[in-house]
């Protein structure tokens, strides 16, 4: 019994022993499990932030194998499977691309995914119409934005004077002056833009339609010329040329472009006179070439039958009746004329006695069948027009003249015409007639030459140069036309005041030929014209002119206020030296 009591003793020591071990053991393994927990934590963090690095390089990787689509790279090279050329991934770069819908309209590669100004010349960006990405509410917010902005621009009132007038009217007048000297040296400046020189403002500012700065301008003052100054490098890059205005004489003369014509006083109709058929017809052909008494056609007309009859009866009372057988026989053979059978035929009549019933008809001048509106075996009758022959022995050519040319021409002038397709040059002849009405579309006057062609070589349709003659116009101011800018309104020429200094004056056009035109008014002898690259510094000049009379308004509207405060002030001071 005490043997067991031991045993039992013994048994439960040895349990609190095991699992006071157990406790320690599992305290000191706490530290371990924690560090383990952070540690796989941390694992899983590299590996999360490994993953977007490789993401991120991945987006980056531009090439690829065409055959292995996998393999990727950032920069050029080969494939590591079959050794292949990696090309650039275009669609990524097309991508980015189509995001840039807003591009520059003076500077194309300057572009961006929004709205903005260019940061070359700081115009507006525009949007690109050929992307798909439009949105039309945002563009149209914009457009009146734009619009709102254009207006307050162009809306601006012209610059008040009326502080400026209420200083003056409590300060000195030598303090006056010098503010009228700045006011109008600061009206002397005005901005503009270099794209659109109609936008014009006061005050610095940029521009409502494409968004470039007001460039500033300085103007003259009022009366004075518009000046332009141009360096000496400038003028060689616009290769300006400039001469000497001198007196000279200036023959009339008029080159222009004619066209042969047919004359109309040699074209002969044919037509029969009798109703009948045409038996024979020897004329074939539009062009055919005929003489004079050639056989051209038969007739039968039963109306020429009766007619032959009457002659041959006239002819035989002859022999009975001398005196009253000439009557009629000069009736019967008068009647035959008439009716179109020529003298041979009727003397064939009278000499065989025997009726004709095929008369032939002979072609009664030299000349080409123009027209043909007949055939063998036709029904004709008195006024059908069987065929036209034209003579091109002589032939006309209608030239046209515009109408400052016009008032020196008349008849029998001297004329120059000459048809280098044809190896003709320099046939002379005269004015034939002018025509006394213009061309309704052309505005030009139709003068008529004729000329001899006995050799045919002239042909109806053919375009020759003309020149026509007048006299001379002695002791003139003249110039080149090519320093001539003819604005529609009013002729204009650049001319030479210093070494770098050109002004656009207005002169008054006479005369032009030879090259050169004639000066009425606005030049002197010795003055020297600009005849090549005038037109950019006559631009120029009418910019500067308009800023002027802008300024010339806006001066008068100051003088005005300034004497409607002075005014104003003078029937205060009075009122109150009364009261």
């Amino acid at each position: 019994m005490q043997t067991i009591n031991k045993l039992s003793l013994r048994s439960s020591s040895l349990s609190q022993v095991s699992l006071a071990i157990t406790l320690a053991a599992s305290m000191s393994l706490l530290p371990l499990t924690t560090a383990l927990a952070s540690d796989e934590h941390a694992h899983h963090a590299s590996q999360h932030e490994e993953h977007k690095t490789h993401t991120g390089e991945h987006e980056q990787l531009d090439y690829y194998c065409p055959m292995h689509p996998e393999e990727r790279s950032h920069e050029k090279g080969r494939c590591p499977q079959c050794n292949m050329f990696l090309i650039k991934d275009e669609s990524k770069h097309a991508a980015k691309h189509e995001q840039l819908d807003y591009y520059c309209p003076m500077h194309p590669e300057e572009r961006s995914h929004e709205k903005g100004r260019c940061p070359q010349c700081n115009m507006f960006l525009i949007k690109d119409e050929s992307s798909d990405s439009a949105d039309n509410g945002h563009v149209h917010n914009a457009a009146a934005h734009t619009h709102e902005h254009s207006q307050s621009i162009l809306d601006q009132p012209k610059p008040a004077l009326s502080e400026i007038t209420q200083a003056q009217a409590n300060t000195p007048s030598s303090a006056t002056d010098q503010s009228n000297a700045m006011g109008k040296q600061s009206n002397n400046v005005k901005y503009v833009c270099p794209m659109h020189p109609h936008i014009v403002s006061d005050t610095p500012d940029s521009c409502p339609i494409c968004g470039m700065d007001l460039e500033p301008v300085e103007i003259g003052g009022v009366g004075e010329e518009v000046v332009v100054g141009v360096s000496g490098g400038m003028q060689q890059a616009l290769g300006m040329r400039s001469e000497t205005v001198a007196k000279d004489t200036l023959w009339k003369f008029v080159k222009t472009i004619g066209t042969v014509e047919y004359n109309e006083n040699a074209i002969g109709h044919a037509h029969t006179r009798v109703d009948g058929w045409l038996e024979t017809l020897m004329v074939h052909n539009v062009g055919q070439k005929v003489k004079q008494g050639q056989l051209v056609y038969e007739l039968y007309s039963p109306e020429l039958v009766s007619a032959q009859g009457d002659y041959v009866q006239a002819l035989d009372y002859l022999k009975q009746d001398k005196a009253r057988g000439k009557v009629l026989l000069r009736k019967a053979r008068l009647r035959l004329e008439l009716l179109g059978m020529s003298s041979h035929t009727i003397k064939q009549l009278e000499q065989t006695r025997e009726t004709i019933y095929r008369v032939p008809f002979y072609a009664e001048q030299d000349g080409f069948v123009s027209e043909l509106n007949v055939r063998h075996g036709m029904y004709v009758q008195p006024g059908d027009t069987l065929f036209e022959i034209v003579d091109l022995s002589s032939v006309w050519v209608i030239a046209d003249v515009f109408e400052n040319e016009q008032s020196w021409l008349e008849l029998d002038r001297p004329v120059e015409v000459s048809a280098a397709a044809q190896g003709l040059f320099d046939l002379e002849s005269t004015i034939d007639y002018i025509y006394p009405e213009l061309d309704p579309v052309s505005r030009a006057m139709r003068v008529r030459v004729k000329l001899d062609n006995p050799q045919k070589s002239l042909k109806p349709g053919t375009l020759v140069e003309v020149k026509l003659f007048g006299g001379p116009k002695r002791d003139i101011i003249t110039i080149p036309t090519e320093a001539l800018i003819l604005t529609g309104r009013e002729n204009r020429v650049v001319v030479q005041r210093s070494d770098n200094r050109f002004a656009s004056v207005e002169v008054k056009v006479g005369m032009i030929a030879q090259g050169k035109a004639e000066i009425i008014s606005g030049l002197n002898v010795g003055d020297k014209v600009i005849v090549s690259g005038q037109f950019l510094l006559d631009s120029e000049a009418s910019i500067q002119g308009s800023l002027q009379r802008l300024s010339t308004s806006n001066t008068q509207d100051a003088d005005s206020a300034d004497e409607h405060s002075t005014s104003t002030h003078s029937s205060a001071d009075h009122s109150h030296h009364n009261h």
